[in-house]
């Protein structure tokens, strides 16, 4: 299995510390993740420091040495308590609204992305939520990616192609195939980034660039992997909230 790297809420207000550290790791092991950048972000869950003033400029540097950027929501609030297709979670920023109000905000997205010199092919979720109506804006809109879904290679939905995440971060690297490895590296300590470093020169070579990972052959999956899919994350949230209980 090889892996690619994908970091979310990337935003101006987020943990530069521990971003910064990060990105030193990926310089030296030659990994290039993939950003999840909130187009503008109103989720004070996500603001951990000062903004940075050059925040979009950064944003232009990392892809300029290839990095990838992802839509990551609009505004990343969440607006419903809809799991939608793949319900990791049950709140959504889209999942669950009507079309209109999903269109304004998929389209104000991307232009405040355009605006500063962003032009995305990926979708990435906040709380990996998303309905058939998500999908259908995503692709008028001339996205061509969604990082997400479960899966050992990529595959077709509506017209767009998902990039699997991986199920168990435990078995990122089993079997044969395509899979993802999703960080959140705000808070990110010493230990969490140590435990980076070790999976990195551990696993050289078994990573991936978004660029691979895009250029490989996708397939079509039907109904059957569909409600497979959708039964992993309903039951991956169930044991999650189950383990928090006990």
């Amino acid at each position: 299995m090889k892996a690619a790297v994908r970091l979310d809420d990337i935003t101006p207000d987020m943990d530069w510390d521990s971003f910064s550290a990060f990105e030193a790791l990926c310089d030296r092991f030659g990994i290039r993740p993939l950003l999840g950048v909130v187009p503008e972000n109103r989720d004070p869950g996500l603001s951990i420091g000062e903004k940075r003033a050059d925040f979009w400029e950064k944003i232009r540097a990392l892809q300029e040495k290839g990095w990838c950027v992802a839509m990551h929501g609009c505004y990343h609030q969440y607006r419903t308590k809809s799991g939608g297709l793949f319900p990791l979670n049950v709140q959504s920023e889209f999942a669950g609204l009507p079309e209109g109000e999903q269109r304004a905000l998929l389209r104000e997205g991307k232009r405040l992305l355009v605006s500063r010199g962003i032009r995305p092919e990926i979708f990435m979720a906040p709380g990996h939520t998303f309905d058939k109506t998500t999908l259908k804006i995503l692709k008028e809109l001339g996205f061509r990616y969604v990082t997400d879904g479960y899966g050992k290679r990529p595959y077709r939905r509506r017209g767009l192609t998902f990039l699997p995440i991986s199920f168990l971060r435990s078995r990122l690297f089993a079997g044969e195939g395509y899979t993802t490895l999703v960080l959140h590296l705000n808070g990110a300590g010493r230990e969490e980034l140590e435990g980076y470093e070790r999976l990195f020169a551990s696993h050289q070579g078994e990573f991936m660039t978004w660029q691979e990972y895009m250029a490989a052959a996708a397939r079509k999956r039907g109904a059957v992997g569909n409600a497979a899919e959708y039964a992993m994350a309903a039951g991956k949230r169930l044991a999650g909230k189950l383990k928090r209980l006990l």
